[in-house]
């Protein structure tokens, strides 16, 4: 079974896919500079991640054509698992944790790192619904429409 692990999505490199979510939860407390790059290593982890699926497609019958299918089912799969339904899952949550401590009898310390600790608790919450969830809609999109199946 060494041979079926998938370096990019069954060990700590999946981490990195992350990283913007790490970036979205620290939003109010870092420079914008600091979240984007949280985005660029992402970004950087996806299309990796692409790369590794077109040339397994293009290893596995020789065929442009299914390589084709590989890159864009993974591009699409991790654009929508890693970057963008978690960021803006941890954005809004990060978000609404603060605002609802806004004008709350708080201390100033809480209303500060409150949103930013519950952002960080929510990311291993959501990973796995979010996965499964595009998954489904890849099932019933992109992959029935191209006969591609992952």
């Amino acid at each position: 079974m060494g041979n079926d692990k998938d370096f990019f999505r069954d060990t700590k490199v999946r981490y990195l896919g992350y990283a913007n979510e790490v970036g979205e939860a620290f939003r109010p407390m870092v420079s914008r500079n600091l979240v984007n790059l949280s985005y660029k290593v992402a970004g950087a982890y996806v299309l990796a991640d692409t790369a590794d699926k077109s040339l397994k497609m293009l290893w596995k019958d020789g065929k442009i054509s299914s390589m084709i299918l590989g890159t864009g089912d993974a591009l699409i799969w991790q654009t929508l698992a890693s970057i963008v339904i978690p960021g803006i899952t941890i954005n809004r949550i990060v978000f609404y944790t603060g605002r609802a401590l806004k004008g709350k009898p708080v201390p100033p310390t809480v209303q500060r790192f409150a949103p930013v600790v519950v952002g960080l608790a929510c990311i291993p919450i959501i990973v796995t619904p979010i996965d499964r969830a595009v998954h489904m809609l890849m099932n019933v999109s992109y992959r029935l429409v191209f006969g591609h199946h992952h």
